[in-house]
């Protein structure tokens, strides 16, 4: 693996969506409605096509760190998913095969036929999904802390999708709140743990929520995909259908919301999947060391030929089914964390 650069982590709160803020510049947003619903995204350089998708809670702000240097030899369109960010938030279907639907409809009205697709957490879920559903459009694939392999998930997000929870959103905006999360976030830093380090980070994009309908529609998202015994959806049963499919997995080492432990199951199960780890970085590599991350990505589709759908071999891997790896029924994340790559074999 290369060894980390000395690049300063970004500051999470100065990046992310405040409500009312418009973002100027090269990466303005834009707007399209589709399915009756205004979405905002962001549309930048000129190449090869590059869609990044940010995790829950989240919006396309969490690339800016990055954006522009991938624009200097890619298209790149960061969308606000439903229910994220400027886009609208409706009571409509938040399921991980929902958004990725509604990706394959943007590029769709943007007339962007195939792309490489990077998608952190959630994202990176949906990424994973819509290589599943559209795989003639999808060339590429970097998963980045990636939502839906194994099945152990941050505590909080299980507490998140407790049934009731809702009825407590509207607290979560009040100053003693917001405060005792602070300083909350103050002491887990300073013991340098895991979860403190991924601490201001969480912060930052709860408080880029405007308001209680907002906060519900991230909470929606979040039972799509995650009850109090973990992540209810898993990419693992069909990721040897991506065989031939150009494959990234980015984590830090020190990520508390989705363990390590998934990226290493991940690189296993997918055939020929490439696994780099930020070992400094917590959830957030891109934010940690954007530098390597960017080198990394342009790297990467730069050496690899783009993946080509053939329907008939893709039949021929479905009616042959998967290799189940041993590890696949590991739960505990710590075993998980503690098997060497070495160990791990590559699903066929």
């Amino acid at each position: 693996m290369e060894a980390p650069t000395d690049e300063t982590p970004v500051d999470p709160s100065v990046i992310r969506f405040k409500p009312g803020k418009r973002r100027e510049g090269a990466a303005c947003v834009q707007y399209v409605t589709i399915h009756g619903y205004r979405r905002a995204f962001v549309k930048l350089g000129e190449g090869p096509a590059l869609l990044l998708i940010h995790g829950i809670g989240d919006s396309s702000d969490t690339w800016r760190t990055v954006m522009e240097e991938l624009a200097k030899d890619h298209t790149v369109i960061a969308p606000d998913l439903l229910g994220h960010g400027r886009s609208e938030k409706p009571r409509a279907d938040y399921s991980v095969a929902a958004y990725a639907n509604g990706m394959r409809d943007l590029l769709s009205v943007l007339e962007v036929d195939k792309v490489s697709i990077v998608g952190h957490s959630l994202g990176g879920g949906v990424a994973a999904q819509f290589a599943y559903q559209f795989p003639e459009r999808c060339e590429r694939l970097v998963l980045v802390g990636s939502g839906g392999v194994g099945r152990s998930v941050s505590p909080l997000l299980r507490l998140a999708a407790i049934p009731g929870v809702e009825a407590l959103m509207p607290l979560f905006g009040l100053p003693p709140v917001k405060a005792f999360s602070r300083m909350a976030a103050d002491v887990l830093r300073q013991f340098d743990t895991a979860i403190g380090r991924d601490a201001e980070e969480v912060l930052a994009v709860f408080d880029s929520l405007p308001d209680t309908t907002a906060r519900r529609a991230i909470l929606r998202t979040l039972r799509s995909a995650v009850d109090w015994r973990g992540q209810v959806i898993t990419m693992l049963d069909r990721a040897y259908l991506a065989e031939g499919m150009p494959t990234l997995v980015i984590w830090g080492r020190r990520d508390a919301v989705i363990p390590m432990g998934h990226g290493r199951l991940a690189h296993a199960a997918m055939p020929g999947s490439e696994f780099e780890i930020f070992d400094e970085a917590g959830h957030f590599p891109h934010h940690t060391d954007p530098t390597r991350f960017i080198q990394l990505v342009t790297d990467f589709v730069k050496r690899t030929e783009p993946a080509h759908f053939d329907p008939e071999r893709w039949g021929q891997r479905l009616r042959k089914g998967r290799t189940r790896l041993t590890t696949e029924s590991a739960v505990d994340d710590l075993e998980l964390m503690s098997l060497p790559l070495s160990s791990l074999p590559s699903a066929h």
